[in-house]
């Protein structure tokens, strides 16, 4: 008789399923609708991210849509790199950046203009869409040093982060995807607050080609009537219609889980999970690298840079503070 109390290597038992739980990405596929993607839910760890710079809440809800969109694509890389995320707008929050080192670092920043967002504040226009304004979407692999980076760049024009992501995919990897994000500040017993956010993408892969064909964006080369009305996939139809039903508390509940959300999705179908990614919020920056940047300054830049006799640095994304003697540096002439 088979024992069914014997442990997995994941510490459940047989018969049993483990979940995954926050802060780890889960890749998943359904073999019917010829899919795969993956999901997660950000707790601690994107609270850790936020609070640590008490960013104002629309610039928070912003960068944490920025870390769910980050952490979702580049747990797919399969090397030893990072991926970047990074906008650069005319809007209120001018800059967002999230960076993701595999195989499981991530660290984020957002940058804002105090006065524009009192200003959107004050005319209660605080959505994504207002808040980025005008300006460009890069996404960023980088393999390394002797690799060639390739970034794809999508134009931000009152569009939010999740359409943009979509744009992304159709104009670059040209696969059918979709994305849905939540972001939410859940109070705690004792009255403190606790960011959530949550994400699930998912890309239509079958085995023919010509089943992945899609409506040519507007302005493109195959922009006539016929491709603009060529029916997509009925798999991919009905992939769109599951992602339709999703409401935003189910992506950041905790008690809904990543995995009870792929199961009311598609149990009539069947999805099948594989091993979760941890993601951690981990910088990467130390004073081996601070001194390295310091190494090529110039006399002049040394000196501007020191005050009270100290050269002072703080990481934007973990807020470490290093502190450095001017007189350990060579200029560069």
């Amino acid at each position: 008789m088979l024992e069914t109390n014997i442990l997995t290597e994941h510490g459940t038992k047989l018969g049993e399923f483990g979940h995954a739980g926050d802060d780890h990405v889960v890749p998943f596929e359904v073999g019917p609708l010829d899919v795969r993607g993956r999901a997660v839910q950000l707790g601690p760890m994107l609270d850790a991210i936020l609070s640590r710079h008490d960013y104002p809440e629309p610039v928070a809800r912003l960068l944490a849509e920025a870390c769910v969109v980050t952490v979702l694509l580049g747990t797919s890389l399969k090397f030893e790199g990072k991926f970047i995320l990074q906008t650069r707008t005319d809007g209120p929050v001018d800059m967002l950046v999230a960076d993701f080192s595999t195989p499981n670092a991530l660290r984020a920043y957002a940058r804002f203009d105090a006065d524009k967002l009192a200003a959107a504040t004050a005319a209660g226009d605080v959505t994504a869409e207002a808040l980025l304004g005008s300006g460009v979407l890069a996404l960023t692999i980088d393999q390394g040093t002797y690799t060639q980076r390739y970034q794809g760049i999508v134009q931000l024009d009152n569009t939010s982060l999740e359409e943009a992501a979509r744009t992304y995919f159709r104009q670059s990897e040209q696969i059918p995807t979709d994305l849905r994000l939540a972001v939410a500040q859940l109070v705690l017993p004792g009255g403190r607050k606790q960011w959530r956010a949550g994400g699930l993408l998912a890309q239509f892969l079958p085995e023919a080609p010509e089943r992945m064909r899609l409506a040519d964006l507007p302005g493109g080369d195959g922009d006539t009537a016929e491709a603009v009305l060529d029916p997509t996939d009925n798999s991919w139809q009905e992939l769109l219609a599951l992602l339709a039903t999703i409401e935003p508390a189910e992506l950041i509940d905790p008690t809904v889980g990543t995995e009870r959300l792929l199961y009311r999705l598609f149990h009539e179908h069947g999805v099948r999970v594989f091993d979760e990614v941890h993601v951690a919020d981990r910088c990467s920056c130390s004073p081996d690298k601070i001194r390295g940047i310091l190494d090529g300054f110039t006399a002049e830049e040394i000196k501007e840079s020191t005050e009270e006799g100290r050269i002072r640095v703080e990481c934007e994304f973990c807020s470490t503070r290093y502190e450095f003697d001017p007189a350990d540096f060579v200029a560069v002439e």
